[in-house]
């Protein structure tokens, strides 16, 4: 499905693929093509529950509520972990403290009217390691709920700090079935966006080697990502929807 275009704008005549996933794809979508962009919706992840259905997650948390003053941390590296959280908590109070790896992490949860006690200055694992204070008590509790496929970097930095981590999976990501228009129409996009590293990944994997040139990333992680597979980068600055529409103005501007 393809956003309907505004007549002008910063990205008229540019043809801009969104990755994301059919539920999160509209804010981004619509907002490219206010701005005059052709907008090939194909998205090529979609979200699911973990393969136990969320109960290792039910039963942290359960636990976790039960102990409340030894809650510890509550930890959260995605929008898609922080709303399976959310979710999950069903309105329950967390005991404990609360940290999300951005903004837009931290957002679902603040929604559902949760206090989120730290939001580092940038939505990487290594920012949220470097501005979380240190236990407060030997072994600190932190439940890190995060996707079922996901980079090592945050729980071995929080063990090597002191921490006593438990990892629980929140959702996992899953191929969905693409239709070949789309994706053709994809392939000869002059940009791609991306809002993580598994996008860069598949994205790359399904048009092969003939694709558009550029990429706007939400990130560093997954600009490193499209860097590696060849892509010329634009970075969001911050790492937000918002910060992701104006990476690619400046991509189309061009050179100042």
């Amino acid at each position: 499905m393809n956003a309907a275009s505004t007549a002008g704008g910063s990205l008229a005549g540019r043809t801009i693929v969104v990755t994301r996933a059919t539920d999160q794809a509209g804010t981004l979508a619509t907002a490219l093509a206010d701005r005059g962009a052709t907008v090939v919706e194909l998205p090529v992840v979609a979200i699911d529950n973990p393969a136990d259905g969320g109960a290792a997650l039910d039963a942290a948390l359960d636990a976790a509520i039960d102990r409340r003053a030894d809650a510890g941390w509550l930890v959260v590296t995605s929008p898609n972990g922080a709303r399976r959280v959310a979710d999950r908590l069903a309105g329950r109070p967390w005991p404990g403290r609360i940290a999300a790896v951005g903004p837009m992490t931290a957002e679902p949860l603040l929604a559902a009217g949760h206090l989120v006690d730290l939001v580092p200055g940038r939505a990487v694992a290594e920012s949220l390691l470097e501005d979380l204070p240190a236990p407060t008590t030997e072994g600190e509790r932190v439940l890190l709920a995060r996707a079922e496929v996901a980079r090592d970097v945050l729980p071995d930095g929080l063990v090597d700090a002191g921490f006593a981590v438990e990892v629980v999976v929140a959702y996992r990501n899953v191929d969905p079935t693409v239709d070949p228009d789309v994706l053709a129409a994809a392939a000869t996009a002059d940009l791609a966006t991306f809002t993580s590293e598994s996008t860069v990944l598949r994205f790359t994997a399904l048009v092969g080697d003939r694709r558009p040139s550029a990429a706007a990333c939400i990130g560093p992680i997954s600009g490193a990502a499209a860097r590696t597979a060849g892509y010329e980068v634009v970075e969001a600055d911050p790492h937000s929807v918002a910060g992701l529409v104006a990476a690619v103005e400046r991509w189309a501007a061009g050179p100042a």
